[in-house]
C-alpha cells in the first residue's frame, strides 16, 4: 500500500509514498498494517497501527501509534506497508475494481467473446485495458462509453469500442 520514505518533523511522522488509489480507505485510524523489512530489523514480523494520515503540500504524511519521536521513526525508514485483504473485496467507490480482479476476465463484443484482459495500464489521461485477442493485444480506454458492463461474478466484460480498434476499417479508396 505504501513505503515509508523518510521521517517528517519531530513527532515521529513519516513521508509516505503511496501504492494505492484509496489512501483514505487504506490508512484510516486504527488500520493494522504488516511491515516488509529486512530480517535483521527489530521490526521484522511485526505490525503497526495507523494513528492518522495527513496531507502536507500534496504529500501524504503518516502517523503511527507508538512512534512519538523522529529517532523512533528512523528505524522504520524504507519499510513497505502491506495489508491482508480478501481477493474478492471491492474498493468502496462504486464501479471500481482492483487490477487483479479485472485481469483474466473474458471480453465480449456484441455477444461474441473476442479475448481476455491481460493487464490494466494506468496512464495520466485514463486507464487502459490490455485485451489479448487472436490478432494481438489491443489497448482500450477504460471508459464507461467503451466498457459499459464489468461483471466480476461472471468473469466477463462487455465492450462497445470505437470502429477500427479491433478490426481494419475500409480505406477511403474502397468507399468511392
Amino acid at each position: 500500500m505504501g513505503r515509508l520514505l523518510k521521517a517528517h518533523g519531530l513527532k515521529g511522522a513519516f513521508k509516505l509514498e503511496l501504492y494505492t488509489d484509496s489512501p483514505k480507505q487504506r490508512f484510516r485510524a486504527g488500520e493494522v498494517l504488516k511491515l516488509q523489512v529486512p530480517e535483521e530489523s527489530e521490526w521484522f514480523g511485526k505490525t503497526v497501527t495507523v494513528k492518522e494520515l495527513r496531507w502536507y503540500n500534496s504529500s501524504a504524511v503518516l502517523f503511527i501509534e507508538g512512534i512519538e519521536s523522529r529517532e523512533q521513526a528512523e528505524g522504520l525508514i524504507r519499510a513497505i506497508l502491506l495489508v491482508d485483504q480478501p481477493l474478492d473485496a471491492l474498493p468502496e467507490e462504486p464501479e471500481s475494481w482492483f487490477d487483479h480482479q479485472l485481469t483474466g476476465l473474458k471480453v465480449f463484443r456484441n455477444g461474441a467473446e473476442i479475448g481476455s484482459v491481460v493487464r490494466v495500464d494506468h496512464m495520466p489521461a485514463q486507464d487502459l485495458l490490455a485485451i489479448k485477442t487472436e490478432s494481438g493485444d489491443v489497448l482500450l480506454p477504460f471508459l464507461k462509453v467503451f466498457v459499459p458492463k464489468v461483471d466480476i461474478a461472471n468473469s466477463m466484460i462487455e465492450i462497445t469500442p470505437p470502429g477500427g480498434l479491433f478490426e481494419e476499417l475500409e480505406s477511403a479508396s474502397n468507399e468511392n
